[in-house]
């Protein structure tokens, strides 16, 4: 009985609906879901397993975040800030209890090192489950072939970038070809849609009239090439006969393209971030100095004058975006301060993997999105997406016990001086929201109990995903 634990009173909430519920879980896994008072619900009430009161709280599956960038190096003088050990722990004090990481095989590496690397970086050190995808950035005969050793390592999605020419960047010709292998294999293509080729133009002209300032990060990576990059991407995916995943979308126009694939039954997906759904150029990016070179990340944040902070909840409510991630690639001030004079040398991210559950749960609060579509696009979705269908992202007999306990009433402020990521200042300062998760339980082990550290580094397994669920 040491091993069992009974959440008892509470509302159970996935993605097809929230029913009053009691949960039993035994070991690592949720054995039962059962009508309240049951008869098994009272021999483990007068028994010895742990007793957990549910009342007045939505019981949840643990939130997937997958795309975050932990101990990123983006330079020699910027390396996000977040460690494999904080940013898990932070992720727990936020509900989340699954993330996926990226190995990156940057231009003269091989795969098997940079897996391998990345793996060795993350032993030991996390606090909750994790995976990784893999980044390409040297498309050649060898990364291809070896695209089928990642996969049968547990690595089945990948990233390949339209943006960043001399890093990251591949041609027309180099995604391509890794769309058909993945469309060969049944892996999922993550895709940065932007046109870095034109903007990498936009942004030099700037330079050299004196345009130095945040602001300009988002003026000359321009809504209009980020749509114009995904229908591409998406014509290139079509010829393949592979599924794609646009990650970090942020602009109405990279939208109006998954809608019009969506609606021609392809099995295009994509992602936006809490900050996508927020935050302005307007009010947050077109700041002087340090508060302005803040919010740099790429895409840049969006014009609320132009509607695409709207058009993407819309997107949310009707399925056409499938998941919220965070991007999550925090840096502190002092690498922040590297653009001052020159948005160009600031290192591009922001931190929310504490905050995602909590602002989408606000959505919900503002009447923007159901309970069942906040645990959807949380938990439930990128879950299916990335091989982890029916361990995580539910609340069901047989998954993997990372449940959390959400307080739905409790409103605060989130900020710097009470969050958990190792960040010296929040681009979320005074932020108000409804909802905080209370206790979070990562495979049958308390992560957070009653707002309270007790989980430990190391506990977090590797997970080797499977093939993706061709969805639509």
């Amino acid at each position: 009985m040491a091993d069992l634990k009974l959440i008892a009173g509470g509302t159970v909430v996935n993605a097809t609906g929230a029913l009053e519920a009691d949960v039993v879980i035994d070991g690592e896994q949720i054995a039962a879901v059962l009508a309240p008072n049951s008869e098994l619900t009272a021999a483990l009430t007068s028994g010895n397993a742990d007793i957990i009161d549910g009342r007045g709280h939505y019981v949840v599956p643990g939130g997937v975040d997958v795309h975050v960038h932990l101990q990123l190096p983006m330079s020699p003088e910027a390396t996000s800030s977040d460690s494999f050990e904080t940013g898990t722990i932070a992720a727990a004090w936020g509900g989340t209890t699954t993330l996926i990481d990226f190995a990156g095989q940057i231009h003269g590496s091989s795969v098997h090192d940079a897996i391998e690397e990345r793996l060795g970086e993350a032993d030991g050190q996390c606090a909750i489950d994790y995976g990784l995808h893999l980044s390409m950035g040297d498309v050649h005969e060898q990364s291809l072939e070896d695209m089928h050793t990642a996969i049968n390592d547990g690595i089945t999605s990948f990233k390949l970038f339209m943006a960043y020419p001399g890093a990251w960047y591949s041609d027309d010709g180099q995604i391509l070809r890794a769309m058909q292998v993945a469309s060969e294999q049944g892996a999922l293509v993550m895709m940065h849609a932007e046109n870095g080729i034109a903007i990498d133009v936009l942004r030099d002209q700037a330079v050299a009239r004196g345009q130095t300032g945040s602001v300009w990060h988002g003026r000359t990576r321009p809504a209009a090439l980020e749509g114009e990059a995904s229908h591409r991407a998406i014509q290139l995916a079509t010829v393949a006969g592979a599924p794609l995943y646009i990650v970090h979308l942020s602009a109405a126009d990279a939208l109006e393209q998954v809608v019009w694939a969506r609606d021609r039954g392809q099995n295009v997906f994509a992602e936006t971030c809490p900050q996508y759904l927020y935050l302005s150029l307007e009010e947050h990016l077109d700041q002087e100095g340090q508060a302005g070179v803040r919010h740099i990340c790429s895409p840049p944040l969006r014009a609320r004058s132009d509607g695409h902070q709207d058009t993407l909840w819309t997107g949310l409510r009707t399925d056409d975006l499938s998941v919220v991630s965070t991007d999550h690639c925090p840096f502190c001030d002092a690498e922040k301060r590297l653009g001052i004079d020159d948005f160009r040398q600031t290192p591009n991210g922001l931190g929310a993997i504490e905050h995602r559950m909590d602002l989408l749960h606000q959505g919900v609060v503002q009447g923007e999105l159901s309970l069942p579509r906040w645990v959807d696009v949380c938990a439930t979705t990128p879950a299916r997406l990335f091989g982890l269908q029916g361990r995580k992202g539910v609340i069901a007999p047989g998954a993997d016990a990372d449940v959390v306990l959400y307080d739905p009433s409790i409103t605060h402020t989130l900020g710097a001086t009470d969050h958990h990521m190792n960040i010296d200042y929040s681009v979320w300062e005074g932020t108000t929201v409804t909802g905080q998760a209370q206790t979070v339980i990562s495979r049958g082990e308390y992560v957070i109990k009653d707002r309270t550290f007790v989980g430990r580094s190391g506990h977090g397994q590797y997970l080797k995903r499977a093939i993706p669920e061709p969805l639509r």
